[in-house]
């Protein structure tokens, strides 16, 4: 009985001590990507590749942004690079701030106060896929930050590459951070406005987003 005491002691122990590392390795990340998240220039997110058209500035001056829409784009791999060249030279277009490629690739093709023409206005009210009292006519371009992702063509159904979901995953909580967007400010273009009877947009991403479930923290370390 007593060795069985001593046993259990040091297990739990063990847990303890398992858990206070685990902790201490959580709050260390937090304030690394806190600290990340406040950089101006060309921070890059561990594990992402991100190629900055336009540096970034004080994340302040970029406070409009709200919420975050989710784009998938009829083109071939290679479509989101030229799509960001252009969005580049072009910032206003109708278009993107982020642009993913096929290979996971970021590229960030406008300055972080610039407002792209994304979306159609949240023209949709018909709750078919969320609630829409919050989003009809309220999640615009003027508030949400859009990131288009490439390659669905020649078939538009054909999902998201697993490069692109694991960049979709590293890119969220630097974004959300930055800008303090919850995860259920993020949707998919589909969600918000009358798209494509095709498929459904964005809604794979979306879906994957929210799962993630990342808070941002009020106030940084």
């Amino acid at each position: 009985m007593h060795r069985r005491l001593i046993l259990v002691s040091v297990l739990f122990a063990l847990c303890l001590a398992g858990a206070t590392v685990f902790r201490a390795s959580a709050a260390e990340g937090s304030r690394e990507l806190c600290a990340l998240a406040r950089q101006s220039g060309t921070p890059q997110v561990p594990g992402l590749n991100i190629v900055y058209l336009s540096p970034l500035g004080d994340p302040a001056e970029a406070g409009h942004w709200r919420h975050i829409i989710l784009h998938q784009m009829e083109g071939p791999a290679g479509a989101a690079k030229g799509g960001a060249l252009a969005q580049a030279k072009n910032p206003t277009r109708r278009g993107t701030t982020l642009w993913v490629e096929t290979d996971g690739i970021v590229y960030w093709s406008v300055p972080e106060t610039a407002i792209p023409t994304h979306g159609d206005g949240a023209n949709r009210n018909d709750n078919k896929y969320i609630d829409n009292k919050s989003t009809f006519r309220q999640v615009v371009k003027t508030n949400s930050l859009g990131i288009e992702f490439a390659g669905n063509y020649p078939d538009v159904r054909k999902p998201a590459t697993a490069a692109q979901l694991d960049a979709l995953s590293k890119l969220l909580p630097f974004l959300q951070q930055r800008y303090r967007i919850p995860p259920e400010h993020i949707y998919a273009h589909n969600w918000i406005d009358y798209k494509d009877a095709r498929y459904c947009e964005g809604c794979e991403l979306a879906n994957a987003a929210r799962q993630l479930n990342y808070r941002p923290a009020e106030a940084c370390p």
